[in-house]
């Protein structure tokens, strides 16, 4: 998703069906928001009855010099501030419940909804855009649903009780208090809207800043290796400088907004004292009823301000509801079917007594693949693999390896045609099962913070020690996790960064051996290591591989001489299959690959020397 796309979501209008989703999830905790806003409404009666206690004060006590009725009135001031205090008290609890309740519920739906969603959800959607609606929007849509939705029955419901006592008391004070309100309005809603503007923009320069911030850190060595730090710094100076003028022209408008409001305030108490004090003057109405109307005039125009505030956020809500909703409610192009549900589980809860042993029998009959943007990569492409059978898989970039493995896993579906496991079509058993019974190992090894245990024991967590160690003596691991200080207790760092690629690999290979997987991938597992390090993958595979199928994608190809079936991709077909042997005899395709990549090696290896 580009910001341009970001922008539609901020602009979008109220959608009753997005909200009405959202507050579906308050349903199982109703009973804190239903405490809150009882809380609230007392808040809201006892603000509307304080006035009303201190002008009975004035009229009964002070204007008449009586002291008998005191003692009462301070007992019942003491009894109203401490019901206050219990009501503030039942506010805050309920609404901090419901705030962090609905955000529990809306990032474990999201979250969930992550892990079923297939890679091409992955290919097309900035990780920043993801991580954006587990945090902010999550964080937004809870605040503002549970202190905002309790404010604003609070801000209602006293303006309401306000104006009836207003009117019941003095009709013309109560109509030149109110003779300011649309006024007020419109000088909220305008500037509202520019403020609102305003944030928008702020909030679409910070998405840029965080991704240009993602960039540069990520990017680091290139930018020093390129001499690009004044070029970047120029970059990130623009962007900066760009949000530093929205910044201040939305402080600008809301400095400007509030003096406005107070203005009208003060304005409007002008008026009540001046037609107030004609009529205390003429006897008209008491002192206390003047005090009374001063002190509703702050009273009515503060829950004014905090509605306009609260219904501006509403609106910015409006994004988060939508990019939430959207990402909770959005299907999985690759989903198990109610059938397939029933007897093997979904992809968060297994039903693994329910689920066949997988023996490890691939086939491709007449599979068609094209990703949703782009060329055919597959076409009618036929391939059968006995169960124990190592297949290598080689050819240039785009020949179709990693799309045939990943086709294999599921993590993509056929277009046209069957992939079956064990002679059934892998769409009639569950996406759990199958991915159950995968090992994979990838090009650029990643590793989870915590310790080298931690990491490999991943792939299984109910591993033994024991289990781990005999894993990572398999790859060969273990001779260099035992010279840590820590051995297998060492952190790893943030994605690995404390270990060299070669570690992290031997390490992510001994994670997907200590699964016991039927069938293994290898895509590019030694390509971004050393030679010595190679070497001590080439020895595993050996042991490792035996009577387990397996695909390797090779980019060194003296990693593959022993599979025993090489498959020389092109344009999504198969130009070549047989043994190493087989196909040097041939000297074709892979006989160039092999003696061009032999040659280098030796050339390399010259040079070292």
């Amino acid at each position: 998703m580009n910001y341009l796309e970001e922008e539609e979501y901020q602009d979008s209008k109220f959608d009753i069906k997005v909200w009405y989703k959202i507050f579906s999830y308050m349903k199982p905790f109703k009973k804190n928001v239903i405490l809150g806003i009882l809380a609230a409404i007392v808040l809201a009666a006892i603000d509307t009855i304080y006035p009303l206690i201190n002008k009975y004060a004035i009229d009964e006590i002070i204007e008449t010099r009586s002291l008998e009725k005191l003692p009462y009135f301070i007992a019942f001031y003491i009894l109203v501030m401490s019901l206050i205090g219990f009501m503030v008290y039942g506010f805050i609890i309920n609404a901090g419940q419901v705030q962090q309740k609905l955000s529990f519920a809306l990032r474990k739906d999201a979250f969930k909804r992550l892990h079923e969603l297939p890679f091409s959800y992955y290919d097309k959607t900035p990780v920043g855009w993801i991580m954006a609606r587990m945090t902010s929007d999550s964080r937004n849509l809870s605040d503002i649903l549970s202190w905002g939705l309790i404010d604003l029955s609070w801000g209602l419901l006293m303006m309401t009780g306000i104006t009836i006592v207003m009117f019941i008391i003095n009709v013309k004070l109560a109509l030149i208090t109110l003779s300011v309100l649309p006024l007020l309005i419109g000088l909220s809603i305008y500037f509202k809207k520019k403020i609102l503007k305003a944030y928008r923009k702020i909030r679409k320069e910070n998405s840029k800043i965080t991704g240009s911030f993602n960039e540069g850190i990520t990017g680091a060595k290139t930018t020093k290796t390129l001499v690009l730090e004044d070029d970047n710094f120029n970059d990130f100076d623009g962007l900066t400088s760009n949000m530093r003028r929205h910044s201040i022209k939305a402080a600008m408008f809301a400095g400007l907004y509030f003096p406005s409001i107070l203005f009208i305030a003060t304005f409007a108490t002008g008026l009540i004292i001046y037609y107030g004090g004609m009529d205390v003057s003429a006897d008209i109405i008491s002192i206390g009823v003047l005090y009374l109307f001063i002190a509703y005039i702050g009273s009515f125009f503060e829950p004014v301000m905090q509605l306009a505030n609260i219904l501006a956020r509403f609106q910015q809500a409006q994004a988060s509801a939508e990019r939430l909703i959207d990402l909770i409610d959005m299907e999985p192009e690759i989903f198990d079917t109610k059938e397939v549900i029933e007897i093997y589980g979904d992809a968060i809860n297994f039903k693994k007594e329910n689920w066949e042993e997988l023996v490890g029998e691939v086939e491709f009959r007449n599979v068609t693949f094209k990703y949703s943007k782009g060329e055919t990569v597959l076409s009618y492409f036929n391939l059968k693999v006995k169960a124990g059978e190592n297949i290598a898989l080689v050819g240039h970039t785009g020949a179709g390896k990693s799309t045939i493995v990943n086709l294999i896993c599921r993590f993509y579906e056929p277009t046209e045609g069957k992939i079956l496991i064990d002679g059934k079509d892998y769409k009639d058993r569950s996406i759990g099962w199958l991915h159950d019974n995968l090992g994979y190992v990838l090009q650029s090894p990643h590793l989870f913070s915590g310790t080298i245990l931690e990491n490999i024991r991943y792939g299984r967590p109910e591993a033994t020690f024991e289990e781990v160690e005999h894993a990572a003596k398999l790859v060969e691991a273990d001779n260099f996790i035992i010279e840590f200080k820590d051995g297998y207790n060492t952190e790893v760092g943030e994605g690995g960064t404390r270990l060299s690629v070669g570690q992290k690999q031997l390490i992510s290979f001994a994670r997907a051996l200590i699964a016991d997987p039927k069938i293994l991938i290898l895509d590019e597992a030694t390509s971004s290591v050393d030679t010595k390090t190679e070497k001590s993958i080439q020895r595993a595979i050996k042991i490792v591989l035996k009577g387990r199928t397996s695909f390797v994608i090779a980019h060194r190809l003296s990693t593959i001489i022993s599979s025993d079936r090489i498959l020389v991709l092109e344009d999504g077909k198969i130009k070549e299959e047989g043994t190493h042997n087989e196909l040097i005899k041939l000297e074709k395709h892979y006989y160039k690959l092999y003696t061009n990549q032999f040659k280098s090696k030796v050339i390399e290896e010259s040079k070292n020397e």
